[in-house]
């Protein structure tokens, strides 16, 4: 089995300063739709792992957030792909749980629902804890430009600005302009099965 793990907001769909609410707040980014059917069609089994601290904030329900995901997942099966699982994340930063970014709980999960390891999967994201996520599990990190992700590419940059163990170097991160064209790269780089 080839996973590939992707964050949500900020890499799939737009995100928002006062959090994606909706399904109606659920944009996709352009070509990134495209993206996960090109991965899907390429023999890999394509998961989400999202931090969805708005639902212990009541900035929404638990329907909305499953409308959003329904949104998402429509969108990409009507263009001939699949979603292989979505998992998240809906505790509030201050719980200290196990599954919120940067800590590996949800790619735990990942691995205990699909008996398989995560590790030298892909895992694309546009924030550091999503990057700081891949490195604890050994997934290969891509950043995406979008989102927050150039505000990320900047803490990469500058020794001291990176909050949260485990710290990375640079050079561990592969970055993309947007989620089109890390999956360009990812497909190149994988043998096919």
């Amino acid at each position: 089995m080839k996973l590939i793990i992707l964050d949500r907001d900020g890499v799939i769909n737009q995100d928002r300063d006062d959090y994606v609410k909706s399904a109606d707040e659920c944009i996709p980014i352009e070509g990134s739709i495209d993206a996960l059917v090109r991965l899907n069609k390429a023999g890999f089994t394509v998961v989400i792992a999202t931090n969805q601290a708005g639902l212990a904030r009541g900035k929404f329900e638990l329907e909305d957030l499953e409308a959003m995901h329904a949104k998402i997942t429509k969108l990409v099966e009507e263009k001939g792909g699949e979603i292989g699982a979505i998992f998240y994340c809906p505790h509030h930063p201050d719980e200290n749980c196990k599954c919120r970014k940067p800590k590996p709980g949800m790619l735990d999960a990942i691995e205990a629902e699909f008996n398989t390891s995560v590790e030298s999967s892909y895992f694309i994201g546009d924030s550091l804890r999503d990057l700081q996520a891949a490195i604890q599990k050994a997934c290969k990190p891509i950043l995406v430009l979008t989102g927050n992700g150039v505000r990320t590419q900047a803490q990469l940059a500058v020794p001291g600005l990176q909050t949260d163990a485990p710290l990375m170097e640079p050079e561990q991160v592969q970055v993309f302009e947007n989620l089109a064209a890390a999956a360009t790269f990812v497909i190149a780089n994988e043998p096919q099965q």
